[in-house]
């Protein structure tokens, strides 16, 4: 990404705290969400690995200072000054970030991302930060739901309908880490060392003059890997043509892999398929679907309609986020302290109308809790630099809600992920964060799992901090 891949008020805010004398206050962000996307019960964190890089290559380009250079203000007047632009030219980030592993499984109000550094240099990255989390987290999360109810491979093939060639690259990075089996897309494969998998389209088909001889044409083409897509002009018809195709192509001892349904009652059609299928003895051909599918229309197909399917492709409502279209993470100032890194840090929050919006301050950490069965049990969002806390949440939003987690382990969620703007952890690949987000959804209650209305997972606030954020809003508020 580029460093101009930025709002405006990013790069004004940093000139004022360069000429306020504040570039070099040390200052701490987090990154959160207020709400769980798609109305469900969990998120998976993803997108930590595009973090990483972009802080270790951020860079001003002499063609983004020339840029900057022409921008006017209300006046006519540059809007950025020489001396500023020449101290960007020279910039290089010194933040440190802590992150929770990508795959995780992340609820509301919870830090995601934990950013200290410079102010200035943590206010140039909020955008980019936001753009990555916020999108590929979204991603991730509709995946492991699609993945959750298949009970059987899914592959992504949304790029044609993604937001742009940059969205349908990451969305399928994403859809992995979330679980699906593959992807169509070559560039995503390339770039990210992904599970690349297709069959043919319709034109396929069309450019022949009959589908058999198509079929033909495409065994011989590919006989180590041949789906056939069977809905051209009518499913059943290309079922009984896919099937003298096996035949001919177990004869030459080769095997058909499966055939694909994309159109039509693919319940009626996918268990005639089945039928016509095994009554040719060909019980090792698998029947993929596709055809606008999510996770409520899978598990519909497999638990009301008994639809005989062994593998899905889903495109737009994936890649899309169809039913959701973005996460609404926030980036929010947490504490302050001067550049001398001895002082000591002063907590910082915004305040609300509306108590959902209070940000949290302090240096924030989260301890996840896990009870005896390894089954997740609570999170608790703490200030590391308070006195130990005890084992005991309390609710954001309702302090008599309140849980006590004593006698359960439990490990800290944002690990060291950017040190003095270098990454200095071993980035997962897409299939190690895949495994993590499989383990994590193992932990979960299966009641947080629900695709209707699922049980809240309890996230609540340590003593001290409930405390400290209390008294900040007191004090803002004029009650003290």
């Amino acid at each position: 990404m580029s460093a101009l891949l930025t709002d405006l008020y990013q790069l004004t805010m940093a000139e004022a705290y360069w000429r306020s004398g504040k570039a070099r206050a040390e200052a701490c962000f987090y990154l959160s969400f207020r709400e769980l996307p798609f109305a469900g019960g969990y998120a998976i964190a993803c997108g930590m690995q595009h973090v990483a890089h972009y802080i270790e290559d951020f860079r001003f380009t002499e063609a983004d200072l020339a840029y900057l250079r022409g921008l006017p203000a209300a006046d006519g007047t540059p809007l950025f000054s020489r001396d500023f632009l020449a101290t960007l030219s020279q910039l290089r980030l010194s933040v440190d970030i802590d992150a929770v592993c990508e795959g995780t499984a992340v609820f509301p109000n919870e830090p995601l991302l934990r950013v200290i550094g410079p102010v200035s240099e943590c206010q140039l990255v909020e955008t980019a930060l936001l753009n990555a989390v916020n999108y590929e987290t979204l991603i991730a999360t509709k995946a492991a739901r699609i993945v959750g109810v298949a009970a059987s491979p899914v592959a992504e093939f949304g790029l044609r309908r993604a937001q742009g060639p940059a969205g349908g690259v990451y969305a399928s990075r994403a859809a992995i880490v979330g679980g699906c089996a593959s992807t169509s897309n070559v560039e995503a494969g390339r770039l990210f060392d992904l599970p690349v998998s297709g069959t043919h389209a319709h034109s396929w088909v069309m450019a022949f003059s009959g589908e058999l001889e198509a079929f033909r044409a495409y065994a011989a083409a590919f006989p180590h890997n041949c789906t056939l897509l069977v809905d051209t002009y009518d499913v059943l018809q290309g079922v009984k043509n896919a099937i003298t195709v096996a035949q001919e192509m177990a004869e030459r001892g080769q095997r058909l892999a499966a055939i694909r349904i994309d159109s039509g009652d693919l319940a009626w059609l996918s268990r005639r398929a089945r039928a016509l299928l095994d009554e040719a003895g060909l019980f090792g051909v698998k029947i993929i679907a596709s055809n606008d599918l999510d996770e409520y229309t899978i598990n519909s197909l497999l638990n009301e309609q008994d639809a005989a399917i062994d593998g899905w492709g889903v495109g737009t409502r994936l890649a899309c986020a169809y039913d959701q279209p973005s996460l609404g993470g926030v980036y929010k100032m947490s504490a302050l302290r001067d550049a001398d890194s001895g002082s000591a840090w002063q907590p910082r929050l915004k305040i609300s109308a509306q108590l959902r919006k209070s940000t949290l301050p302090g240096i924030l950490q989260v301890r996840r809790y896990f009870n005896s069965n390894n089954i997740m049990v609570g999170d608790m969002i703490y200030d590391e630099t308070d006195a130990d806390a005890d084992h005991r949440i309390i609710d954001p939003f309702d302090e008599l809600r309140q849980k006590d987690l004593r006698d359960n382990r439990y490990q800290l969620l944002l690990q060291p992920l950017v040190r003095d703007g270098r990454p200095v952890a071993d980035l997962p690949s897409a299939i190690d964060a895949q495994a993590n987000t499989r383990a994590n959804l193992a932990a979960l209650d299966a009641s947080n799992k629900r695709l209707l209305n699922p049980h809240s997972y309890p996230v609540g606030l340590s003593q001290p901090l409930h405390d400290t954020r209390d008294r900040l809003i007191r004090g803002l508020r004029g009650l003290e």
